[in-house]
């Protein structure tokens, strides 16, 4: 009767897989790569039982790493694993992400290119490239792996997962947002997604170049962030508010104090005088929930210069509507909306959910005196994002909102390749705001608004 198969290359040849090495990096074959999720997870359970985490907080990473290497290559020697050079390397650095990483996430975490990550399953992880999803050739070991992962990420921002609290928005160290659920929530098992953030904040120039929105469009958005006009950012979901509501606040003046808040901490000003709130969730009895709302009252306390709101979703636009309207001038949100008009009447519903009793009328003037732009963002079928509109609130007429547009993108057809085709033009009418901006020393050429140009 012959032995089981112990190595990974005795698996790999019961199994039929290559004999001759295999490359895991590029993890091909089903079998094959379950021979090496097993052999991985058993020298990873055997590092946990011989490494001492207590000794491991005294060592650099680097001291850490080099540690992991060593033990790494004796248990793999007393495994007796035929391996190669490229499986040893791959196998190493896999043990040490598990140790001081994310795991199975590092490599795609690393990858600047990577700009979301979505992982459907244990054994199912897509990503993100370019407006383009792709299915990746990451696993995990089982559902048990994954929920530590997620366990790992929650908890490093003091937050928590489990039957009881199925569902849990969290971030990672460079800011990257996180969304988590697990069963019974999720009937296949635990799964995630993670909307990645540059570790360099992109800058007006940038947008630019992607051809996001054109530089004369640029040099207006610029001129009303240091104007301290009143901005609400709209758009549909992963059109790129967050980053534009990044963008905007870099030209906000160093010597005024801003505060942010948010649901999970993810702008990254640049300014030195900042103060940044996060919202808590209820703890395991239900209570400790601290909101965006609380929030906002709370900042109006605290002598903000502007206040800039990371996402309105609730009651809290009543009491971001009046500190705009209270000398928090040039103070910005984002809200999720399809069309400029729809993103007024969203803040619209929000209003009414902390004020049911307040006529329509009044919501309205609130909105009207409060907000001085609205600029529409959307991500098109080819992946890419535009700015779709900036829009300016000019007032009331009876009891309707009333507004112009001042730029707008255009959509003319699609090429071969299912790529759009279109340009930005004006409508060739002269914001009131300019005055404004004339008032901060800001000049616009009149040929900004000639609609007789396009910018493609």
């Amino acid at each position: 009767m012959s032995a089981e198969p112990t190595t990974l290359r005795d698996r790999l040849r019961s199994s039929g897989g290559l004999g001759n090495g295999i490359l895991l990096g590029v993890r091909a074959d089903n079998l094959e790569n379950r021979a090496y999720q097993d052999l991985k997870h058993r020298i990873h359970q055997v590092v946990l039982d011989r490494i001492d985490l207590e000794s491991m907080q005294r060592l650099s990473q680097e001291q850490i790493r080099s540690e992991l290497r060593t033990l790494v290559e004796r248990l793999l020697e007393e495994e007796g694993a035929v391996v190669n050079d490229t499986e040893r390397r791959l196998l190493t650095r896999d043990i040490q992400n598990e140790m001081l990483g994310f795991g199975p996430l590092e490599e795609l975490l690393a990858d600047p290119t990577v700009s979301d990550i979505l992982v459907n399953s244990y054994k199912q992880v897509y990503v993100e490239r370019r407006g383009v999803l792709e299915l990746t050739d990451v696993v995990f070991f089982d559902d048990a792996h994954l929920m530590k992962i997620i366990d790992k990420i929650v908890s490093r921002v003091g937050r928590r997962i489990d039957e009881s609290s199925p569902m849990v928005d969290a971030r990672l160290p460079d800011g990257s947002r996180v969304n988590a659920i697990i069963p019974p929530l999720a009937i296949d098992g635990p799964c995630m997604s993670i909307r990645r953030f540059s570790a360099v904040p992109l800058k007006m120039e940038d947008l630019v170049k992607y051809r996001s929105l054109t530089a004369e469009m640029a040099e207006l958005l610029q001129g009303l962030a240091k104007a301290k006009v009143n901005i609400l950012i709209s758009g549909g979901t992963g059109s790129g508010k967050t980053t534009l509501l990044n963008v905007l606040s870099g030209y906000i003046s160093h010597n005024e104090r801003i505060v942010t808040i948010e649901d999970a901490a993810e702008l990254q000003l640049q300014q030195p005088h900042v103060v940044r709130l996060e919202t808590r969730p209820p703890n395991i009895e239900g209570r400790g929930e601290v909101t965006q709302r609380a929030l906002v009252k709370n900042a109006l306390r605290m002598r903000p210069d502007r206040i800039i709101l990371g996402e309105v979703r609730g009651g809290e636009a009543l009491d971001m509507l009046q500190a705009m309207n209270t000398g928090h001038e040039g103070s910005m949100a984002t809200v999720h909306a399809n069309t400029p008009r729809d993103a007024l009447t969203r803040l619209e519903n929000m209003i009414s959910m902390a004020a049911a009793s307040l006529p329509t009328r009044a919501m309205r003037q609130q909105i009207s005196s409060a907000i001085g732009v609205v600029v529409q963002i959307g991500r098109l079928s080819d992946g890419k994002r535009k700015m779709l509109s900036i829009l300016e609130i000019t007032g009331m007429e009876g009891d309707v909102i009333t507004t112009q547009e001042i730029f707008s993108f255009r959509q003319t057809g699609m090429d071969d390749k299912g790529g759009i085709i279109g340009h930005f033009q004006a409508s060739g009418i002269r914001p009131r705001f300019l005055e404004r901006l004339r008032a901060f020393g800001i000049t616009v050429s009149d040929k900004l608004f000639d609609p007789t140009r396009q910018y493609r």
